[in-house]
């Protein structure tokens, strides 16, 4: 990369860190804008791999109710890896152009969602048919995409879980996909040596930037940033749209 592109990249992977630390947006939705427009999709899908682990990880050690979160979503987890093979098949056969249209559709999909905090619910007998669709089709936007939120975010609020299991249940979805994409991404030729050093690397400014965004929460309004950041997201979700 060249430094003002490596710079631009950085410079995604820290704030989008700072956004994950104070309000808990998903790490990936948020870096995945800036360095799209800094570096393209694919090379974008690899590069946030790492941090994405590493900032979802302590939380799912640290949240509690691990097992009892596999044994009640395994099908929704184990739909994601078929769905991702999909959605990687999808990249490399269609425009780049269509795939990061698509994630502007995901990305405003994530913020209207973020902006409307809908309180909808779904009824019993459709909670369990329902976990193995969502997962296919979030392994597929995951693939094509790089973007693990849409369908899981509005599935598991959904279910109006208490907010540890909440966290929890998406968070291990997250992981998972995560790490799927990245055998998915070596194997397709997107995940190079290089950009896997590379992602490696951007763990740092991402828990740098984690670690401040915790210490904002107690300095500013969480509410307050929360909008400006999916306004900024917004913005740019409908720059991919129009690209």
């Amino acid at each position: 990369m060249e430094p003002t592109t490596l710079a631009i990249a950085g410079t995604g992977l820290f704030l989008a860190g700072i956004i994950k630390g104070a309000t808990g947006l998903g790490y990936a939705s948020c870096a995945l804008p800036f360095l799209v427009l800094a570096i393209g999709l694919k090379p974008a899908m690899a590069l946030v791999l790492a941090p994405a682990i590493a900032t979802n990880i302590s939380l799912v050690v640290t949240t509690g109710h691990l097992r009892e979160t596999v044994e009640k979503f395994y099908p929704m987890y184990f739909a994601m890896v078929p769905g991702i093979v999909a959605g990687l098949l999808l990249l490399l056969w269609v425009d780049q152009s269509v795939a990061i249209k698509v994630l502007g559709v995901v990305i405003l999909c994530y913020v209207l969602l973020g902006l409307a905090r809908p309180a909808f619910a779904l009824e019993e007998h459709l909670r369990s048919p329902l976990q193995a669709p969502t997962g296919l089709l979030n392994g597929i936007v995951t693939g094509l995409t790089g973007s693990q939120v849409v369908p899981l975010l509005p599935y598991v609020m959904a279910l109006q879980l208490d907010p540890n299991r909440t966290v929890q249940a998406i968070n291990m979805g997250v992981i998972i996909s995560t790490a799927v994409l990245s055998v998915g991404l070596y194997f397709a030729g997107i995940l190079t040596m290089q950009l896997a050093g590379g992602s490696l690397a951007a763990i740092v400014p991402a828990l740098i930037g984690t670690s401040i965004g915790v210490r904002l929460r107690e300095a500013i309004s969480v509410a307050r940033f929360r909008q400006i950041v999916l306004l900024t997201l917004l913005g740019i979700g409908l720059v991919m749209l129009l690209r």
